[in-house]
């Protein structure tokens, strides 16, 4: 008798395995630490011990969590999927069809998204009741580097409703998961709500996600998880300032370096949730998709509805271990960035809407004195735009400012060797503008009325054929017209709010088509970066990164606040695609006044710029702000290829970070004193994350001013440097300067063997 179908997929220090017996969906047995490779009797085994009991007051037969959780398989938690066709098919029971497994890079397309070739062999199909299949890392040296990917096809006639579900297992570890239900129907079928879900083990008793507002973004909170449903639902048509990047489980006290974690992450950049829950049988699941308004998706016979990928990650090593799954998948794409970030002024704090070529002109001689790479205009450019209350929607060079158009400046700036950038808020539009005046029903509204204002600004509606059309002939012509712009920093600035397509709820068609217009505007200009902003962090997700190469991470330029906001946003980033300025002395959002040491150490770790009006600094400003671009440049290849790591210090007044080299040959280190504390001497501080065997030296980079307060205190150690082991290093630290709240100080790490 030959055993049940098992799937155990194996990459890097992951394992996934699927009980694919039928005849129901398949379940997830086991998502976390690597199993090896079990011989093949041991996994029907595996499966056979996790079968739950029957408890008194329950079900007669025992119930299993499969990849879509059903009613009809005893699942009483939130539904997997929701809907109706006229009241009917409102509860599903998929039978397994066919499953086929790939061991290989696969890429989907289906959905519209950027993908590569397909390599490996081509998918085979498992027949039910067949032997148990094995994809490990074995089969990857056998068969060349790649992606394991599982398809499973399933049906309910009764409901005439058909799911395929799509399971990847990359060579980072990073799991992706994704929903597609197509309508096999004679009538329309309206769905509610369709989200992928994976199980997490009972050790994992502890939540962490994040939530923020504008110019606070991603601040975190943790706490017990709780019997029920913990659900992060946004509803901004956007990701949101509040959206959890993360949304983390894990063992009692987890931290950055240590403690078994697991997490998800939803890649849509409109309506969505993502939600933990925890079932008094004895279920703990994480998952995420789409939120979906009444009547927003009706399938139509034949139509098939794609969930967004659910990102799903676990680490047996802390935070920082689920970071550096996401950072080494993230780096591997195809579309991700392949030269050097260039170090980007942005005039928006210089000039704001004051626009004057002598000025900018002058700005820029001064941006390349001192090491800029890339020279941004941002808002104000525009016919009309003298300030924030009209010309959205109006996107020509106004010629009551520019004469003689953009080029002069763009001419100036390529002169020094840098590159040119320009700001565009593409989806939003003033009703004070020709634009608006002329087409009104190109707003995202419900019938009748218009939407609440929000920074004195309306959407326009993308679904709307002519509106997406009108809108990509005049990027695609400001593009092609100005051929000297490098880079566009696309910006957002509100809420969708009663979004409404032509009487329907219109996010989901509005973030689609927000997703086909850059799509269009890189393959018509694929030597043209684009940042993705939305007044600052509100548009932070995965899938607007397939598309763009960089976000902002917060309108707040505010070091102190920048810190936690840079710690938080590098949980599912690496550093390269985050942009970090220096801003001016006294922020623009908080008033808080820093000096330059402070805001320089907090922005060298990202994509390097400056927001400061330095054509009004002095000389002496002017070459310690040199000084530290230089500094960031040298150490530019090590920040945006190396492992992050994240100090766990007692002393929450200290925090610490680093960028360590994945051969271990060196890194970097920045502690800072976010205010005081009960301790005057918050204690060593560990380094973690070096080789244990090797030897050290630690000491500031030389040639730059020093903390204040090393004038006054400073550990023996300092001045000339220490030399020690990594496991020293790692295990116990060394000790610091009082440093003052508000400062930092950077340690650069070198392997000395």
């Amino acid at each position: 008798m030959t055993n049940p179908s098992v799937i155990h997929l194996r990459r890097a220090a992951t394992s996934l395995v699927l009980d694919a017996r039928g005849p129901g969906l398949p379940r997830v047995v086991h998502w976390g630490a690597d199993l090896g490779p079990l011989p093949a009797d041991d996994l029907p085994a595996l499966v056979d011990a996790t079968i739950p009991p029957v408890v008194p007051s329950s079900f007669d037969a025992p119930t299993v969590l499969s990849l879509l959780p059903e009613a009809s398989a005893g699942w009483s938690g939130r539904p997997g999927l929701a809907g109706h066709r006229d009241g009917t098919a409102w509860s599903t029971a998929f039978r397994l069809d066919r499953l086929d497994v790939a061991d290989g890079t696969t890429t989907g397309g289906a959905d519209g998204t950027r993908g590569g070739s397909a390599a490996g062999p081509e998918p085979g199909r498992v027949a039910l009741g067949g032997e148990p299949v094995r994809v490990s890392e074995a089969d990857d040296d056998r068969d060349g580097p790649g992606a394991a990917r599982v398809t499973v096809r399933a049906s309910d006639p009764a409901a005439a409703l058909s799911l395929i579900v799509e399971i990847t297992l990359d060579p980072t570890g990073l799991l992706t998961l994704r929903h597609r239900l197509r309508n096999d129907g004679d009538a329309p079928y309206e769905l509610r709500e369709l989200t992928p879900v994976l199980p997490v083990p009972a050790v994992a008793t502890e939540l962490l996600d994040l939530t923020g507002r504008w110019c606070r973004e991603r601040a975190p909170q943790r706490h017990p998880w709780p019997m029920g449903a913990w659900a992060r639902e946004g509803r901004h048509g956007r990701t949101g300032h509040d959206a959890t990047l993360l949304l983390v489980a894990g063992t009692p006290g987890f931290g950055f370096g240590h403690g078994e974690v697991w997490a998800v992450h939803t890649a849509w950049s409109g309506d969505h949730v993502t939600v933990a829950e925890r079932r008094p049988t004895g279920e703990s699941t994480l998952g995420g998709g789409e939120l979906l308004a009444p009547g927003e998706i009706v399938l139509a016979p034949g139509e098939e509805y794609p969930t967004p990928l659910l990102y799903a990650v676990h680490s047996a090593a802390g935070l920082d271990g689920l970071s550096d799954v996401l950072h080494r998948h993230l780096r591997a794409r195809p579309e991700h960035p392949g030269t050097p970030r260039p170090v980007t002024l942005n005039v928006w704090e210089a000039v704001y809407f004051d626009h004057d070529l002598a000025r900018l002109t002058a700005l820029a001689d001064r941006a390349a004195e001192v090491g800029v790479e890339r020279f941004v205009l941002d808002d104000g450019w525009f016919r009309g735009r003298r300030h924030d209350r009209a010309g959205l929607g109006d996107w020509y060079v106004d010629d009551g400012v520019w004469p003689d158009g953009l080029q002069p400046l763009i001419d100036h700036v390529r002169g020094h060797g840098m590159q040119f950038g320009l700001w565009v808020e593409p989806e939003m539009v003033n009703a004070d503008s020709d634009l608006f005046r002329a087409h009104p029903d190109w707003v995202l509204a419900t019938p009748g009325r218009l939407p609440l204002e929000w920074r004195h600004q309306q959407v326009l509606d993308l679904a709307h054929p002519e509106a997406y059309a009108h809108l990509l002939g005049r990027l695609d012509a400001l593009l092609t017209e100005h051929p000297g712009i490098a880079y566009l920093k696309w910006d957002h600035n509100r809420d969708l709010t009663e979004a409404g397509h032509r009487g329907r709820p219109g996010v989901h068609a509005q973030t689609v088509a927000v997703y086909r217009l850059l799509d269009e505007l890189r393959r018509r200009h694929p030597e043209v970066e684009i940042e993705s902003c939305s007044s600052g962090g509100a548009r932070v997700d995965l899938e607007i990164l397939r598309r763009t190469d960089r976000v902002w991470a917060s309108d707040c330029n505010d070091a102190l606040e920048r810190l936690a906001i840079q710690r938080w946003t590098g949980l599912l980033l690496p550093p390269e695609l985050v942009g970090t300025h220096i801003g001016p002395e006294r922020s623009h959002t908080t008033h808080r006044v820093h000096d330059l040491g402070f805001r320089a150490v907090t922005a060298l770790f990202g994509h390097h710029g400056i927001e400061w009006d330095i054509g009004s600094i002095d000389a002496t400003q002017r070459a310690e702000l040199a000084a530290w671009v230089a500094l960031h440049k040298r150490l530019r290849p090590l920040l945006h290829s190396g492992r992050v790591v994240r100090v766990d210090h007692p002393d929450p007044a200290v925090q610490a970070h680093g960028v360590i080299a994945h051969d271990g040959s060196q890194a970097v280190y920045a502690v800072s004193r976010l205010t005081t504390s009960a301790a005057q001497v918050p204690g060593a501080v560990r380094l973690p994350g070096l080789d244990p065997a090797r030897r050290y030296a630690v000491r500031p980079p030389a040639g730059l001013p020093e903390p204040a307060v090393l004038q006054l205190t400073e550990p023996g150690w300092l001045p000339k440097g220490v030399t020690l082991s990594g496991a020293v290093l790692g295990t116990v630290g060394v000790q610091l300067p009082a440093l003052h709240p508000e400062q930092a100080l950077l340690l650069e790490v070198t392997a000395v063997d």
